[in-house]
C-alpha cells in the first residue's frame, strides 16, 4: 500500500501513475471536494511548454512535451494553439518573446484576424504557437479524481494524512528547505459578447498578462507573480490591471460580469523548477510553481518509477530536476 498526503493536482497526478503500475493507494485530503484545497484551481490551465520558455529553463520543454497525450486520456484538451501579441507601442517585447522561443511562427494582422476575429484589426504583430493547447483546470481535477477511483485509488476526503506517508504532496504546506510561496492572482469573467477560442498572451513590460476561455463565455484571466506569503484576496491593484488587460485585448470586455476572483500561493524551488526529494523516509513532490498541469505527469511519472524502484532511460534526465 503506498499512501500519499494531498490530493491535489501532484497528488491525483502521482495516484494515477502508482495506479497504471499496478500499485494499491491511498490518497488523504482535508479538503471534502476535488480541489477545494488546491492551487491549482486558480490555474490557467496552459499546456504550453515554447511559451514558457521565455522565462524557464529548457527543462520545462522537455518535460512538459508529455503533458498533451497525458491529459487527453483524462481530461479534454483543447489544441488550438497560443495566440501572443503586444500593442504597437509595445511590439520590442514580441521581438524579445520571440528571441527566446521557439516553435511559433510570426502572423500579421490579417492572419490574426482570421486566427480570432473577434481581434480583427486590432493587433499589427504577433505569435503563433501551434502546437500548443489548453485545459479547464478544474474539470481536470474532478476527472482526474474520478479516473483515479475508478482504477481502484482511495481518496479519503475531509481526512489528514497520518504523520508518515510514501508520498507527500502538499504544496506549500511541506516542511521543505528552499520551498518559497509565489502569489498568484485571477479573475473569471463572463462575456458572451466576445468570442475566443484559443489562450492569449498579452505583452506588456511591467506584467504579461494571459487570458483563456473556459467555454460558454467564460474566460479566465491571469498573470500576476508576486513574491508574497500572504493569503489574502486579490488586491485592488491586482484586479485593476487584469481587467484593463482584458479591455485592451477587446473592449467588448467593459460589459463583462466579473463572476470570481482569486489568489493563491505556489510552492516554488529557487530556480523555479520542480523536484523530487526524500526526507525522513517520505518522498516530495513539490515545486511546480506556475507550471503545474504542464509538469505534473511527467514529475508523477518520476515520482511512481522512484516509489516501485523502476529504472527507465529517463532517470538521468529526472535526476536534474530532482
Amino acid at each position: 500500500m503506498i499512501t500519499i498526503a494531498g490530493a491535489g493536482l501532484a497528488g491525483l497526478a502521482c495516484a494515477y501513475e502508482l495506479a497504471q503500475r499496478g500499485a494499491q493507494v491511498t490518497v488523504y485530503e482535508r479538503g471534502e471536494t476535488p480541489g477545494t484545497g488546491s492551487v491549482a484551481r486558480f490555474a490557467g490551465g496552459m499546456l504550453a511548454p515554447w511559451c514558457e520558455r521565455e522565462s524557464a529553463e529548457a527543462e520545462v520543454i522537455t518535460l512538459g512535451s508529455r503533458a498533451f497525450g497525458w491529459w487527453a486520456k483524462v481530461t479534454p484538451v483543447h489544441r488550438r494553439g497560443t495566440l501572443v501579441i503586444a500593442p504597437a507601442r509595445d511590439r520590442a517585447e514580441l521581438i524579445r518573446f520571440a528571441r527566446r522561443t521557439t516553435t511559433h511562427r510570426g502572423v500579421d494582422g490579417v492572419e490574426i484576424g482570421e486566427l480570432e476575429p473577434a481581434l480583427a484589426g486590432r493587433f499589427a504583430q504577433g505569435l503563433f504557437f501551434e502546437q500548443e493547447a489548453h485545459l479547464n483546470p478544474r474539470r481536470a481535477l474532478r476527472d482526474l479524481s474520478a479516473k483515479v477511483q475508478q482504477m481502484g485509488v482511495e481518496i479519503r476526503y475531509g481526512t489528514p494524512a497520518p504523520a508518515r506517508v510514501a508520498l507527500d504532496c502538499t504544496g506549500m504546506a511541506a516542511p521543505l528547505p528552499g520551498l518559497r510561496p509565489v502569489r498568484g492572482e485571477m479573475a473569471i469573467l463572463h462575456c458572451p459578447e466576445v468570442e475566443i477560442s484559443r489562450a492569449l498572451r498579452l505583452l506588456h513590460p511591467r506584467m504579461p498578462l494571459y487570458l483563456v476561455p473556459r467555454g460558454d463565455g467564460y474566460f479566465m484571466i491571469g498573470g500576476t507573480m508576486i513574491e508574497s506569503s500572504s493569503d489574502r484576496a486579490i488586491t485592488l491593484r491586482s484586479l485593476s490591471d487584469l481587467l484593463s488587460a482584458a479591455f485592451a485585448l477587446h473592449p467588448g470586455f467593459a460589459e463583462a460580469s466579473v463572476v470570481e476572483t482569486g489568489a493563491g500561493l505556489r510552492p516554488a524551488f529557487p530556480d523555479n523548477l520542480p523536484r523530487l526529494s526524500e526526507q525522513g523516509g517520505t518522498l516530495y513532490v513539490n515545486g511546480l510553481y506556475r507550471h503545474g498541469f504542464l509538469l505534473a505527469p511527467a514529475m508523477a511519472e518520476a515520482a511512481a518509477r522512484r516509489l516501485l524502484q523502476e529504472t527507465s532511460d529517463e532517470d538521468h534526465r529526472e535526476r536534474r530536476t530532482a
